[in-house]
């Protein structure tokens, strides 16, 4: 973390640097190396270090005060004082809230409710339990923006929501992809019961790049 902090999530460099060591390293192995190695090899380092970087940026890289929202103006000087309250903050606690609440009511509705299948990838995921994640992941945006005054507008704060959870889902079902190519249930076996540490982080993989997206571009180049 503290060498991500340093280039503030800029990892171009250091990932196509990475990428050229794992493609000397399988040309130059024993046996006739496949394809399959080198691609597979390269989309984990993008999978699990370039695409979570992003999450840096965003907290690190938007160092804009979030002068609209008044819980700054109260904030103790020892941790931090109204200057620790930047876009980036807001930002980030908005989104990682947002994938709590959609990862919660997809579950617990889908659990309940949940009748038709959404996708073959993942078969416990059901139509039912999507639309109660967009609709939590939604409302804990709109709310939270309200609370801390960013986005400004109910149409900015309902896009965010919507990207978040498309971004959620959507690394959920790469994982289950992954984990369905390789022939395994679960990612791992350090967290018994929850599928290992992979399947807890999957719906992040995605989605902070979508954010930090969404915050430097779209809301600057059309003002939603």
């Amino acid at each position: 973390m503290p060498i991500l902090t340093l280039y503030y999530g800029h990892m171009d460099v250091t990932v196509t640097f990475s990428a050229f060591l794992i493609a000397i390293s399988l040309l130059l192995q024993r046996g006739n190396p496949r394809f399959a190695q080198l691609t597979s090899s390269v989309f984990g380092l993008f999978y699990c270090g370039y695409l979570p970087s992003f999450w840096v940026k965003l907290r690190s890289g938007l160092a804009a005060p979030a002068l609209n929202t008044k819980i700054a103006y109260s904030w103790p000087i020892l941790l931090g004082g109204q200057a620790h309250w930047t876009v980036g903050l807001v930002a980030t606690l908005i989104s990682i809230s947002s994938i709590i609440a959609a990862d919660t009511s997809a579950f617990l509705c889908g659990r309940a409710f949940g009748r038709t299948p959404l996708t073959d990838i993942s078969p416990k995921k059901t139509l039912e339990g999507a639309l109660a994640g967009l609709t939590g992941c939604v409302l804990t945006t709109v709310l939270l923006s309200t609370v801390l005054c960013w986005p400004r507008s109910l149409l900015s704060a309902t896009a965010y929501g919507i990207l978040i959870f498309l971004g959620s889902l959507f690394g959920d079902l790469v994982e289950s992809l992954i984990k369905r190519d390789a022939g395994v249930k679960d990612s791992g076996s350090l967290i018994p019961g929850h599928g290992g540490i992979l399947d807890r982080v999957d719906s992040y993989v995605f989605t902070g790049a979508l954010c930090y997206s969404f915050v430097k571009v779209a809301l600057p180049l059309y003002g939603v």
